[in-house]
């Protein structure tokens, strides 16, 4: 494994954001397994939320799917840097404002979300919504 992603590993388990992913996945009665790059991927997840196809805590990627494509895994591991980075669970309300403010940009939560940007939209399986004062609307004065 890489340096980087050696380095990734511990700062997500000092930081304490892979521990609770790892009580997630266990909660969300998923099953782990280890991952390309230090993840650890738990498939299986039982609950809705969030409605994302996967998500990532810490080096947890947790999904309901059974399995994720190559694509996804590069997104999710790129989430798991981002933990890394804002030391671990200041991620949540980060990332929840960056979600807020998406919704309120184009009326989806991903598309203008700074994390889900630098993790790759395309890669994430998430669309490229235009913000909504850049739509045009119909009507009589259209």
């Amino acid at each position: 494994m890489e340096r980087r992603y050696r380095v990734r590993r511990a700062a997500n388990y000092v930081n304490l954001a892979t521990p609770f992913g790892l009580l997630i996945s266990v909660v969300g009665g998923a099953t782990r397994r280890p991952g390309p790059d230090g993840l650890i991927l738990a498939c299986g997840y039982r609950y809705r939320f969030p409605v994302a196809g996967a998500f990532t805590v810490g080096n947890v990627v947790l999904t309901r799917r059974d399995s994720l494509d190559e694509r996804l895994i590069l997104h999710e591991g790129r989430h798991a840097t981002q933990w890394a980075w804002c030391v671990g669970l200041p991620m949540l309300p980060l990332y929840l404002l960056a979600m807020l403010t998406s919704v309120v940009v184009c009326g989806h939560q991903a598309t203008y979300n700074v994390f889900e940007r630098l993790a790759d939209l395309e890669d994430g399986g998430y669309p490229r919504v235009p913000p909504r004062w850049r739509r045009r609307h119909g009507g009589a004065g259209g």
